[in-house]
């Protein structure tokens, strides 16, 4: 019987945290992150805060999925065992595509991260959660390339192509004029040239 209740038990979990998110997303918008307590993400979602803990640790735990909900990582298409030319090329066409769908986004994420900036919980968790990013993207690096093919040490690679994404999607989103596409993949290429080289 448990395991005919898992599923609809799982959905009921996705439906109340996707409730809670949304709630969270809406009151932000309006408020900012630092105006927004628990007990208003509760009543938004017409739920309990006690729904809110029992989805998330915390307030700041959250917000870390609402930010990764608005704001998810680039990821480029391409086809296993490619070189890794052909996966900076990927990730420049990956960055390109994602302009538009981050635009609605971007004032949610630009203030989460001002608000990360200056709440030392938050940016303890927030540098976790990058930390942990970079330790998973290095370790796919070392396992699918020769590290004599790359630019840098995967460790920093990683760092490298996140601070590439980031960049290019805040000035595309500020200053679209300034900003073409072949500036993006120019670097990645660039980006791809230096493991002929290192």
């Amino acid at each position: 019987m448990g395991t005919i209740d898992s599923p609809a038990r799982g959905d009921k979990r996705e439906r109340t945290r996707t409730r809670l998110l949304d709630a969270a997303l809406a009151l932000t918008r309006e408020k900012g992150f630092d105006g927004v307590t628990v007990q208003e993400i509760a009543e938004r979602a017409g739920l309990t805060t006690g729904a809110i803990y029992g989805n998330f640790r915390n307030r700041d735990a959250l917000f870390i999925a609402l930010a990764e909900r608005q704001w998810g990582p680039v990821r480029p298409v391409f086809k296993p065992g490619a070189s890794f030319a052909e996966l900076m090329e990927a990730m420049a066409s990956a960055v390109v595509t994602s302009f538009p769908g981050r635009e609605a986004s971007a004032v949610g994420a630009l203030t989460y991260r001002a608000y990360v900036l200056r709440t030392p919980e938050a940016k303890a968790r927030f540098h976790d959660r990058m930390a942990q990013g970079y330790d998973a993207g290095a370790a796919w690096l070392k396992a699918s390339f020769d590290e004599k093919d790359l630019p840098m040490a995967p460790d920093l690679l990683v760092r490298a192509i996140n601070a590439l994404v980031e960049g290019f999607t805040s000035l595309r989103l500020l200053t679209p004029e300034l900003l073409p596409d072949e500036a993006v993949y120019a670097a990645f290429r660039a980006l791809a040239a230096g493991s002929l080289t290192r």
